[in-house]
């Protein structure tokens, strides 16, 4: 059984910031990938940031240079700082898990989602 268990989320006021923690617990081999999404009631769930176990790291075009994304392989935890928060960047944030459960298999799980919300 893998478990994938958000935290940091809240309610924050415009400009501030936030670190979101994201742990992947369970039988794993090694992490190959991990990132967060968000989603914005209507609207669908998009990529926010991604890294991978080698240190690739990707972001939306909306959150380039306020959040940076950062990982602890060993612990197969991954975090999200973000800074400058705008009133646009409340959503439920989900942490996403690439995981090897064994040598020869990938999967794909998703945490519980935390939310943020940035509103004075």
């Amino acid at each position: 059984q893998v478990q994938v268990v958000e935290s940091g989320g809240g309610l924050v006021q415009p400009g501030g910031s936030l670190r979101l923690s994201c742990v992947a617990s369970g039988s794993i081999f090694s992490m190959h990938a991990m990132g967060w999404y968000r989603q914005a009631p209507g609207k669908q769930r998009e990529l926010v940031a991604a890294i991978t176990s080698g240190g690739i790291t990707n972001y939306a075009d909306s959150v380039k240079g306020r959040f940076t994304i950062s990982s602890d392989n060993a612990k197969n935890t991954v975090y999200l700082q973000m800074n400058s928060l705008k009133p646009e960047d409340t959503a439920v944030y989900y942490c996403n898990a690439d995981l090897q459960i064994t040598k020869w298999e990938l999967r794909d799980y998703w945490g519980q989602g935390t939310q943020v919300t940035v509103s004075s």
